[in-house]
């Protein structure tokens, strides 16, 4: 498939997915675009593709995604990428390593465990790990994900997802919990799986609970770890959200993952802080 550079085009057929590609070339349009440069992806977009990139390697159906763990090592660019995988399989699991890659740059590597779906009698009376209250359904919710100081404009953040505040208010700093929906394909052609939805949606939990205003600091994560004990359940993925910054220049996003039946799982990002110019 012969990929050609991305151009600012905003016209329908360019916000109609946010790749275009398979078979390790992809093409990113201006809907993977992030907040702090429009020519570097949102991270949301880069670990959506890469859960995708995952999934494709199983060896048939009946396999769940249950870790990915991405690193973002250089801004990925709008523009053409590769992607080349390492895969090792058991009957019980498959371990992939994947690198994305501009030119000859590795601008992302991703590390994912696919586990074997085995039906199994629970008893009744498990405890859980976490007696929180539900989130509010995102049928009850009205108001979109505000960051104040991010640009609007054709971007993932903006175009590719829909959003709603669930609980605390995203103009203001400090923990909140929002749902997330994918509004077009991660991947033209193909159907947005839960993992892609969860992994996509993961990368939010930073901008969402944000505690230093944006027109004065940088504070985009190095990476995303994530963790699900359960496949989500339908198109929204909740998350409640919170960040611990520091004054060397180092902070931490910890979100707890839902669906509209309950928790399904963990995302952390390390951030990296830095003032901006002025």
């Amino acid at each position: 498939m012969a990929l050609h550079e991305s151009t600012s085009d905003e016209s329908p057929a360019s916000r109609a997915c946010v790749f275009v590609g398979g078979d390790g070339a992809w093409l990113p349009g201006a809907l993977s675009r992030g907040p702090w440069d429009p020519r570097a992806q949102h991270g949301g977009a880069p670990c959506g593709l890469l859960a995708h990139i995952a999934e494709s390697a199983a060896p048939g159906p009946g396999w769940q995604l249950a870790r990915l763990t991405v690193e973002l090592v250089k801004p990925v660019p709008v523009a053409p990428l590769v992607s080349r995988s390492q895969v090792q399989s058991s009957r019980a699991t498959v371990r992939v390593g994947i690198e994305l890659l501009a030119g000859d740059v590795v601008v992302a590597r991703a590390h994912a465990l696919l586990l074997a779906r085995q039906p199994l009698a629970l008893p009744a009376d498990l405890p859980h790990a976490t007696a929180q209250a539900p989130m509010r359904p995102p049928e009850d919710c009205t108001d979109r994900v505000r960051i104040p100081g991010l640009p609007e404009g054709v971007s993932f953040y903006s175009s590719a997802v829909e959003s709603r505040v669930a609980e605390g208010d995203s103009a203001r700093p400090g923990p909140c919990g929002a749902w997330f929906r994918l509004g077009v394909p991660l991947v033209q052609g193909v159907p947005n799986s839960p993992a892609m939805r969860a992994a996509a949606a993961a990368d939010f939990g930073n901008g969402l609970s944000w505690v230093l205003p944006a027109e004065r600091f940088l504070f985009s994560n190095a990476d995303l770890s994530l963790n699900l004990f359960r496949a989500p359940e339908g198109e929204w993925i909740g998350l409640r959200s919170t960040t611990e910054v520091h004054g060397d220049g180092a902070g931490l996003a910890v979100s707890r993952l839902y669906d509209t039946r309950g928790p399904i799982g963990i995302a952390t990002q390390t951030l990296v802080l830095r003032e901006r110019a002025a």
